[in-house]
């Protein structure tokens, strides 16, 4: 795979190659076409397809897409381009099935026994979380808080946990005693009525979201302006000290998990700044050969604010790799 720096050079290469030579054939852009249609008529924030950085990736697409033909290669070079795009959550992928079931599998898939683990360091207990995927990480996160009745303090790693879905929510309802308003999923309808981004005054009159599946979510944030994110409690309640431990690649539901347990007194967050990657995207049917994965809302935390393209800045800096025998520390002295 071409490294993002490489790849920038050919595309530049190939820019002053166009530019220079007038008799070059017109590229064919339709599938370059087709994406920036379906960013402008699904974009959570339209108004920032007409930012210079989004029309220079546009420009970089077209170019791409007149230059390699192989619908694999198109999308490989896509995503790596994509990596420095100017918002997250956009993605080619192969088509393999309807966008129907894929939403289907999404709700009822298992991802295996490294989901979340829990471990021990004498009475404190470490809960690992890979990922935010798989109704058998649910499971084990619930398992993981029915053992922890004598542990005197908890490190929650995500440090490697790039987001996904609903996992997330039985890993903040354990360590609540009240409901807890977490911030709000903003939609085109909303940035199409408002020249200004939400703010926690804005959700917290109204109904919390009970859906807790992709499929409905994926229905219901495109349908309201706001979706408010409320976490209520689940037994049994953990109260003790807890260590979050965050990195540069905890990311999206992940992010949310963060910012939601970084309002808790008990909570401390060690580590490095989270990636700032916090949208909801769906995906889109691009023709028979690929699926796009575009953002469909924008996050605002009721405590941070918005988190793409920001990220969150852990109580404690320090390098990742560190973290966890910095938490192991910090617990013993409980």
């Amino acid at each position: 795979m071409l490294s993002r720096f490489q790849l920038s050079l050919i595309l530049c290469l190939f820019t002053g190659t166009l530019s220079a030579n007038t008799d070059l054939p017109q590229p064919d852009i339709q599938r370059a076409q087709k994406i920036h249609q379906l960013l402008q008529q699904y974009h959570y924030h339209p108004a920032e397809l007409n930012h210079s950085a989004y029309q220079s990736i546009k420009q970089q697409i077209e170019l791409l897409d007149a230059s390699t033909p192989d619908p694999a290669e198109f999308a490989k070079a896509f995503n790596t381009l994509w990596q420095d795009g100017p918002f997250s959550h956009v993605r080619l992928a192969k088509r393999q099935q309807s966008v129907e079931e894929i939403a289907a599998y999404l709700d009822t898939m298992n991802v295996g026994e490294q989901g979340a683990t829990l471990t021990w360091q004498g009475r404190i207990a470490v809960l690992t979380v890979t990922t935010m995927m798989g109704l058998d990480t649910i499971e084990q996160i619930n398992s993981a808080y029915q053992q922890l009745t004598n542990a005197k303090a908890l490190v929650i790693d995500l440090r490697l946990n790039e987001g996904g879905a609903f996992a997330v929510r039985p890993l903040v309802a354990h360590l609540l005693n009240h409901p807890l308003t977490a911030g709000a999923f903003a939609s085109r309808l909303w940035f199409n009525a408002h020249h200004r981004r939400p703010i926690s005054s804005d959700w917290q009159a109204l109904p919390p979201w009970h859906g807790w599946s992709i499929r409905s979510f994926w229905q219901d944030v495109q349908a309201q302006p706001l979706t408010k994110i409320e976490f209520s409690p689940e037994a049994p309640y953990y109260a003790g000290p807890v260590y979050l431990l965050v990195s540069g690649k905890t990311a999206s539901a992940a992010e949310l998990a963060a910012t939601a347990l970084a309002t808790l007194p008990n909570v401390t967050l060690v580590g490095e700044n989270t990636a700032g990657e916090m949208l909801s995207q769906t995906l889109f049917d691009l023709n028979d050969d690929s699926q796009l994965f575009l953002p469909i809302a924008d996050y605002f935390s009721s405590n941070f604010g918005r988190i793409e393209g920001r990220g969150i800045e852990p109580d404690i800096k320090i390098n990742a790799d560190q973290a966890m025998q910095h938490a192991l520390t910090l617990a013993a002295q409980h």
